[in-house]
C-alpha cells in the first residue's frame, strides 16, 4: 500500500523526457476515474483551483473527483505538455464525457502544476471550458481507462 507521502517519480527538476512522462502518468491516473488512486499523486496539503472551486488537501481532492466522475460519464482525457521549467509543468488538455441525459461535451483547458522535490503535485491551477458536441463529433473511442499508446494526441487531432 502506498503511504501518504510516497515519492512519485519522475522528480524535478524536469527534462523534456521526464516532463512528458509526468504528463502521461497524470493522464493515465485521471483516465482510471479512481479518486483515491489519483489523489496519491498530490501532496497531502495540495492546493487546487479547478474552474471556480478551491480545494486544499487530499480529502477534498477525493470528494471533488468522486463528485466529478459521478456527473461526467464515460470520461476520456488526453493531456499534452505545453511547457516546463525546474519543478513546474504546464499542460493543455481535452476530455470528452456525457451527462446523465446523454448530452456530450468536450472540455478544453490548461493546467499549471508545481511539484515538491519528491514528485508530488503541491499546486494545481486549472482553467476549463465545456463545449457541447454531438455524439457524432466525438473523437475519443478507446475503452474506458488508459488511452492506447497509438491513439492520436491533441496535436494530431488538431484540438
Amino acid at each position: 500500500m502506498t503511504s501518504p507521502q510516497t515519492p512519485r517519480p519522475p522528480f524535478p527538476p524536469f527534462t523534456l523526457e521526464t516532463a512528458k512522462q509526468k504528463v502521461r502518468l497524470a493522464e493515465d491516473g485521471w483516465n482510471s476515474c479512481d479518486p483515491a488512486k489519483v489523489s496519491l499523486a498530490y501532496s497531502i496539503d495540495s492546493v487546487w483551483r479547478n474552474r471556480a472551486e478551491f480545494l486544499t488537501g487530499r480529502a477534498e481532492i477525493v470528494q471533488f473527483l468522486t463528485r466529478k466522475w459521478k456527473s461526467e460519464l464515460d470520461y476520456r482525457l488526453i493531456k499534452e505538455l505545453w511547457a516546463f521549467h525546474e519543478n513546474r509543468i504546464a499542460v493543455r488538455f481535452a476530455y470528452e464525457w456525457h451527462d446523465d441525459s446523454g448530452n456530450w461535451y468536450r472540455s478544453y483547458g490548461n493546467e499549471n502544476w508545481e511539484f515538491t522535490p519528491d514528485g508530488l503535485m503541491a499546486r494545481r491551477f486549472a482553467c476549463i471550458n465545456d463545449l457541447p458536441i454531438k455524439q457524432s463529433e466525438r473523437k475519443y473511442f478507446w475503452p474506458l481507462g488508459r488511452r492506447p499508446d497509438d491513439h492520436p494526441s491533441l496535436s494530431d487531432l488538431r484540438l
